[in-house]
């Protein structure tokens, strides 16, 4: 007779249904993590300290004031819509598309502005842009 006590069995422990549990709370929290974006951005923007550009023969100046009116080669445009500029630069430019447009924008004016003289060279098939900007003070 064998009065001895069995050995209990050494308890396993099974990891691989905690690794599972732990790779769905993962996911979860992945899933539904919400990523903080900033509405606003501190943007320093460049002083253009260059030298001063040669004049050029091929291009046209357009300048856009504070309030949003236009000048095309020097003369007051009446109207203040892209239609409106389309005539004056074709005036302007004589039909050439291989000129450069010069943008003159008062440093006030909205970029509603600006856009629709960079959308009336579009039309035109003006790919050459240029801004014009005054040397910095110091």
């Amino acid at each position: 007779m064998n009065f001895q006590r069995p050995r209990p069995e050494e308890p396993e422990i099974n990891l691989i249904p905690l690794i599972d549990v732990l790779l769905v709370v993962l996911i979860f929290l992945m899933i539904t993590t919400t990523y903080s974006k900033y509405t606003e951005l501190k943007i320093q923007l460049p002083v253009a300290d260059a030298s001063a550009a040669k004049n050029q023969p091929d291009s046209v100046v357009v300048g856009v004031t504070a309030n949003g009116s236009y000048a095309v080669a020097g003369r007051p445009l009446q109207g203040r819509d892209v239609p409106a500029l389309v005539q004056a630069l074709r005036a302007a430019a004589h039909g050439r598309s291989d000129l450069t447009l010069v943008i003159s924008a008062d440093a006030q004016s909205t970029q509603q502005s600006v856009v629709n003289v960079m959308e009336a060279a579009r039309l035109l098939g003006i790919s050459r842009l240029s801004f014009a900007t005054q040397r910095s003070a110091s």
